[in-house]
């Protein structure tokens, strides 16, 4: 199991305390520092069954910066939108748990990150 993480996230903290809490083994990506690759984003929107928009924060200043409100949401930018989540990263949402079974999840709640945990 990995979790990424930006250190200074509440929802961060408390899914790692959940983590520690029930003695799960995981890895921490500071995904800030160590930036996912567009195939890395890929793979992560495939074990999520999402779309790369689906994962971002659309309310960040680099969102605002690009003018991501107002792109596409089709497959025509899909591509277009993975480039921006790897070259801008603190545009992805956190926590993102990536489970046991190969499937993961945005573990924003201690609900998200207990369903993680049962897979």
């Amino acid at each position: 199991m990995e979790i990424w993480i930006n250190p200074a996230c509440s929802k961060c903290r408390s899914a790692i305390g959940l983590l520690d809490a029930e003695g799960a083994g995981y890895t921490v990506r500071r995904y800030l520092e160590d930036v996912p690759s567009p195939d890395e984003i890929r793979e992560v929107l495939e074990r999520l069954g999402l779309e790369p928009w689906d994962i971002t924060r659309t309310q960040e200043a680099a969102a605002e910066e690009l003018g991501l409100k107002e792109w596409p949401r089709d497959d025509g930018a899909r591509e277009r939108w993975i480039a921006a989540l790897s070259e801008h990263p603190r545009l992805i949402q956190r926590p993102i748990i990536t489970a046991e079974d190969g499937t993961a999840v945005v573990a924003r709640t201690d609900e998200a990150v207990r369903d993680a945990l049962s897979r």
